[in-house]
């Protein structure tokens, strides 16, 4: 890399989900999964089955797109893209802030949204992040997870990858909210969505080799999966859960014998 240096707060929630998927691969990768000894996946050999029809297309044309794409693009111009596509989908984040009742998040990013749109250059520079103006993610599975509406069984989508069922059809609900959803041109619409897959899955040539070794490389992905909607469900404030010591027993007389 020369003569770019990224700024590390640029799209910082897309960077801690990757951290978070990174982190839950490099845990998991060597060996079976015990975070998924209990899934909620009722629908496992339709998933796995969808997973290796997966597999299968993304070694045939996902995964060497990605690589030919960071092989003849810049990494400032992929980092150029990359903000250029988030911020396309970023009124996803608005409406859910609102949602959620996160009011100053919702204006903070609002203000993001027209700064970057505007002297950004349509997204593909992020002055907004200079200003002081955090990016956040917010999707509408996250916002029905705080309604307390449950993640159900785990899917796996051909195509589109791990996901369960409450996150499914949110979906559907945040394409909606994308503004190259409503570009007049159906080509317009179809080229940003090749930009963002592409892109999305070029930030994950670096797990390739940890899925590729891992025992089971079906349970690492599902186990990573839930685990990063959970932190996300969560605005990362997951409760940390130990087993060091028993919990207290509510019929456990603490009245001592009086010797008599």
């Amino acid at each position: 890399m020369t003569g770019y240096t990224r700024p590390d707060t640029i799209r910082p929630y897309r960077n801690h989900a990757l951290a978070l998927l990174l982190g839950c691969l490099g845990a998991l990768g060597c060996a079976p999964s015990h975070a998924a000894d209990t899934p909620n996946d009722p629908w496992e050999r339709l998933n796995r089955a969808t997973y290796a029809f997966n597999s299968a297309f993304d070694r045939m044309l996902g995964r060497p797109v990605a690589k030919a794409y960071v092989a003849v693009l810049p990494e400032a111009g992929r980092h150029a893209i990359s903000n250029f596509v988030a911020n396309l989908a970023y009124p996803t984040a608005i409406v859910n802030d609102a949602l959620q009742g996160k009011i100053a998040i919702a204006g903070s990013d609002t203000a993001r949204f027209v700064v970057n749109s505007s002297i950004g250059l349509a997204g593909f520079f992020d002055p907004a992040t200079h200003f002081g103006l955090a990016s956040h993610h917010q999707d509408f599975g996250q916002t029905l997870g705080t309604w307390g509406v449950p993640a159900g069984p785990y899917l796996m989508l051909p195509i589109l990858g791990p996901s369960d069922l409450r996150d499914a059809p949110a979906e559907l609900v945040d394409r909606y909210l994308t503004v190259d959803h409503y570009f007049d041109k159906s080509t317009e619409r179809y080229g940003v969505t090749a930009l963002r897959v592409v892109d999305r899955r070029a930030e994950l040539l670096s797990t390739d080799a940890t899925i590729d070794t891992a025992f089971d490389s079906y349970a690492l992905i599902r186990a990573s999966y839930l685990a990063r909607r959970n932190y996300l469900v969560h605005d990362g404030q997951v409760p940390d859960v130990t087993y060091d010591d028993p919990p207290p027993d509510d019929n456990t007389d603490t009245k001592t014998d009086t010797p008599k």
